[in-house]
This record gives C-alpha cells, structure tokens and sequence, in this order.
C-alpha cells in the first residue's frame, strides 16, 4: 500500500487543526498531571540519584532530526549495554524491543507498564518536534535500515500515541508496526486521532503487555 506524498501533504485543513489540538491538550496535560509529573521525577530521582529525564535524538518528519523527551525508565549506562543485549531482540528488523529487559529499573518497570515515561513528550508536541497521535519517532539508527517503502512512515510528523501502540503493539513486528503506521496515515482525520486517545487512556489504565 504506497502512499502519495502530495496527497497527504495536501490536507492542509486536517494538519492545521491537528496542530492546534496539539498544542491545546499537550499545555493542558503537563498543568492537570503536573502533581504526577513532579512525583514520578521524585521517584526516579530517589531510585539511584541518576537523571530524571533521558533525551535521545529520533528522526520526525522527512528525516528532519529531534531532541525528544522522557522519563529515565534505564539505568544511566543503559545505551552502553546495548551491543551486549542486541542478539536477544525479540522483534525483527531494525528495531529493538526485549520482554525482559535487564536495563530497566524498578521505577522504570511501573512507568513503563503504563505509558508514563512517555508524558515529557508534550513537550515535544509543543515545540512541534511530534503530535499527539502519529507513527512512532524511529531512531537515526533505524532509519538508516529503512526500505523505500519503511520511510512511507515519515511522510508525516510522529506521535506520543499511534495505531500500532493503541491496538496490536508487541502483537506484531516491525513489518506489522509499518504497515499499522502507514494505514494511519492514509486514513488520518480527527475522529481516528480522536480514537486512538481514547484506546490510549485505556492502556493506560488497564495496561496491555507493553515493554
């Protein structure tokens, strides 16, 4: 399923309003969840001392590179360890994803499980780095492995949320995570971003088998 670019391009009205909406909810979301925000920095913070926050460039939009934001869920030499880890990925391609990943702390575990690690990325949607609904950001290192056809997932800018985290997630790999990524794109509107929140703030609550 190839898309066409200038067509997607061309939904100036959806991206605008899309925008918009951004921007609204993200600056209300870091004022309502500030209390969480402050005692989940304490919690990490008293784990081992270590930063609050992880930054990690990811590729947005037509390759254009970002600074985004999280909370630390890793011990701090976490990306050292990885060349160790690699052969135990449990998803094909070039994206890396372990069930069991022993780099992940006990504050991490908990945040992780319900997609709080991931709240400092309002930021980035202010800043206009991400949206609130869209494909996950890849890394540099994974867009260099990318098809043709993988790079369909840049045609627009990425998201906290998606369709593949909201529905199939760890159920599929990264075939199945492109595929998810770029029938979003094809089918985008405000009802199906509207959509995928809803099924966001579901797992959230009730969390799926993330990792």
């Amino acid at each position: 399923m190839a898309l066409d670019k200038e067509k997607v391009n061309s939904r100036i009205i959806y991206h605008g309003l899309k925008r918009c909406f951004d921007i609204i909810a993200a600056s209300f979301g870091l004022l309502i969840l500030s209390p969480l925000l402050i005692t989940i920095a304490l919690m990490i913070k008293r784990e081992d001392h270590g930063p609050v926050f992880y930054k990690q460039i990811r590729v947005s939009k037509d390759g254009r590179k970002f600074k985004m934001y999280k909370f630390r869920s890793m011990f701090v030499n976490a990306d050292q360890m990885l060349d160790e880890l690699k052969e135990k990925n449990d998803v094909e391609g070039p994206m890396f994803k372990m069930k069991d990943d022993p780099r992940i702390t006990k504050i991490g575990h908990f945040i992780r499980k319900h997609s709080l690690d991931e709240l400092p990325q309002f930021i980035n949607v202010i800043k206009g780095d991400m949206s609130l609904v869209g494909p996950r950001p890849p890394l540099p290192s994974e867009v260099e492995e990318y098809s043709a056809y993988d790079k369909q997932r840049l045609y627009v800018i990425p998201g906290c949320t998606g369709l593949w985290q909201a529905t199939k997630r760890n159920e599929v790999g990264f075939n199945g995570m492109v595929q998810l990524d770029i029938e979003y794109i094809k089918k985008a509107g405000l009802g199906l971003d509207l959509w995928i929140l809803l099924k966001t703030v579901e797992i959230v609550i009730k969390p799926n088998e993330s990792y």
